[in-house]
């Protein structure tokens, strides 16, 4: 449940405006909601301060409407994640106002206003362009956490003077996740330069010895530079909600 709303619903009953019994049947929807074929866990708001978060893969279009509708009912934002681009159009049909981002694979609906409750900058980066998907991922799930958010593209170390020409949005960031492929050097060298927290997404673009992401994610858990975190290949989402919680006031 929105903490909001549980807010005013406590707010309600202490001033006389809503019934005891009213509330009780508000509260028997928390902790969480059997939807037999998923176990909604609407409690986890209160407890994380951002909702359940849905993984789009795997799940049928229906299965996804049938928590959408469930979190709405709450007003919850939904975040959905790894939906494609068939997945996205068959929601958005279902909730017009929804934000698909086909690159980035995310189905977003604002129910409230997102309150900024970020310390600084989240920084992302990425090596290459064919990183984007992944790092777009990290980025929209930091902004629709309530952080302020900046990009840096195509900024891979084959080129190392791209990202030294932008020096000072590295040191200005407060938590950076830094995405790569291929040999996965990048965010060694971002942890070289900034006193913050880097956190790496290894990515599975690259030739066939990359093994899909794995030679990337070795090469990063194997950094010699200090500071730096780790997170599964391609998982930009996981980056992201690490890094909303080290940038939360």
């Amino acid at each position: 449940m929105n903490v909001k709303v549980l807010e005013q619903l406590l707010k309600g009953v202490k001033d006389g405006n809503v019934e005891v019994k009213d509330a009780l049947e508000e509260l028997k929807k928390l902790p969480f909601e059997d939807l037999e074929f998923a176990t909604l866990d609407t409690h986890r708001s209160l407890r994380q301060g951002f909702p359940e978060v849905i993984f789009g893969g795997g799940k049928t279009t229906s299965q996804i409407k049938a928590i959408i509708k469930s979190m709405l009912s709450r007003k919850e934002n939904v975040l959905v994640t790894r939906v494609d681009e068939k997945k996205g159009k068959e929601l958005k049909k279902a909730f017009p106002k929804a934000v698909y981002t086909e690159i980035a694979r995310t189905f977003f609906i604002k129910s409230h206003e997102i309150k900024n409750t970020g310390r600084g900058t989240i920084l992302i980066i990425c090596a290459g362009t064919s990183d984007v998907p992944v790092a777009e991922e990290a980025a929209l799930t930091a902004e629709y956490m309530g952080n302020t958010v900046k990009r840096l593209y195509d900024v891979g170390v084959a080129g190392i003077h791209r990202l030294l020409h932008r020096k000072q949005d590295l040191w200005d960031a407060n938590v950076l996740i830094v995405a790569a492929g291929m040999e996965g050097a990048l965010p060694s060298v971002v942890s070289g330069l900034v006193a913050r927290p880097v956190i790496a997404v290894p990515t599975s673009v690259g030739y066939g010895a990359n093994l899909g992401g794995l030679t990337t994610l070795m090469a990063m858990l194997n950094s010699c530079a200090s500071g730096i975190s780790v997170v599964n290949i391609d998982n930009g989402f996981g980056a992201a909600y690490v890094a909303s919680l080290i940038n939360r006031e």
